[in-house]
């Protein structure tokens, strides 16, 4: 038989099995069970289909087909110079952009984490709001009374449950080193619970220098004075990695002067890494988690180039290891343009937004395989945006905050 005549007869026999057994006669739960293993993004068009699919939203039998499903593919909440803004969202199972609700608050609250189905914003204020970024619902959390404005807010970091997407956890590190707390907000008791004081590890064989926090100046190779106290973007200010090792959690984040500070939640003990790069070097650094592991990004300039790499800590012996490297032909583009850049990352996927005065982009590295790719152009009104940060989350219609 022709396989083009074979293509059309089943066609033709598929279109009568649809009118014979129409989508209307499936068992409820068992439309509802379909339809939490549709991608969210179609799910949104086909809601629009009928009134029966509409209304499959808002069922509770629904949320809990979707929380069956373990993971989605992530989308990344965008960030650009007008930061309390951010509502465009980057599909990376689609590679297409979106647009989600924006925050509307008059505090004018950034993102400033995320974690699971959700994102955590902070105002200028001081305020924290959780919001599902996917329904556009959020709440304020209750203001941290132990917490003064006096004190150095360090890092903000979010912990949500996969057995139970609407459980999540919120960590605060302030304080000024050595004296380092910490505080945690419980979705489940809608509290937060008592404030934790981290002690200082010290370790005599390490090169950290006790005083690390201490401002230095130097001299840049462009003649610039060059203060080694970090200055990043509002969105990243707080940036922070929470993961779970052997057993202990363990909270990541940069200090000041750029060393990387462990905190282990566990134990309630505090670590400063050794550096990477002597305190003079300039370069741009960044914290996420990938894999399950916490991993630093450093971009550098050496020998009239750029490099961009990755470098994980091991602990057995007290020092960094390369574990993935941008491609040099990539790299150097972005040579003598004082490039900031801000990374997060997603199993392993790792999204790199790089701003300077010069340049704008954002690339894409499946982290496994070393592999980069440009991100597509967002356009809104015809005018490209720039992008300073991103936040992963998970679309998910059944977390609740």
């Amino acid at each position: 038989m022709d396989p083009i005549v074979q293509t059309s007869n089943l066609k033709k026999r598929k279109a009568q099995g649809e009118a014979t057994f129409p989508l209307d006669d499936l068992h409820q739960d068992l439309l509802e069970r379909v339809l939490a293993r549709v991608p969210p993004s179609s799910f949104f068009s086909l809601r629009s289909v009928c009134r029966r699919f509409s209304s499959v939203a808002t069922s509770p039998s629904f949320h809990v087909a979707c929380s069956q499903i373990d993971s989605r593919e992530p989308w990344f909440l965008m960030v650009d110079h007008d930061l309390h803004r951010a509502s465009l969202v980057f599909d990376s199972s689609e590679k297409n952009w979106r647009s989600v609700k924006a925050m509307n608050n008059s505090n004018k609250p950034i993102p400033v984490a995320s974690s699971g189905g959700l994102v955590c914003y902070k105002t200028e204020a001081g305020e924290l709001f959780v919001s599902n970024p996917v329904t556009g619902v959020c709440r304020e959390l209750p203001s941290v009374t132990r917490l003064t404005s006096s004190e150095t807010l360090h890092a903000i970091a979010m912990h949500s449950s996969k057995q139970n997407p609407s459980a999540y956890r919120v960590v605060l590190v302030f304080g000024e080193i050595p004296n380092l707390a910490f505080v945690v907000f419980d979705s489940a008791k809608n509290s937060w619970e008592e404030e934790v004081t981290l002690v200082r590890k010290t370790d005599s064989s390490s090169d950290v220098d006790v005083n690390g926090e201490e401002e230095v100046y130097f001299l840049s190779k462009t003649g610039d004075v060059v203060a080694t106290n970090m200055q990043r973007s509002p969105s990243k200010q707080y940036s922070s990695v929470l993961t779970i090792e052997n057993g202990e959690e363990m909270l990541y984040f940069l200090s000041h002067s750029g060393t990387v500070i462990s905190c282990n939640l566990t134990q309630r003990t505090f670590f400063e890494l050794p550096r990477l790069l002597p305190v003079y070097f300039e370069y741009s650094i960044d914290v996420i988690e990938c894999g399950g592991e916490m991993l630093v990004v450093v971009l550098s300039e050496f020998l009239e180039t750029s490099s961009l790499r990755f470098w994980k800590y091991s602990s057995r012996d007290r020092s960094w290891y390369q574990v993935a490297a941008m491609p040099a032909s990539l790299s150097h583009e972005f040579y003598a343009k004082k490039v900031d850049i801000n990374c997060v990352g997603h199993g392993d996927e790792v999204l790199l937004c790089v701003n300077s005065s010069e340049c704008s982009s954002c690339l894409m590295c499946d982290l496994k395989n070393n592999k980069w790719v440009e991100m597509p152009k967002c356009y809104v009104d015809g005018k490209e945006k720039e992008f300073l940060s991103a936040f992963p989350f998970e679309p998910r219609l059944e977390a609740i905050v």
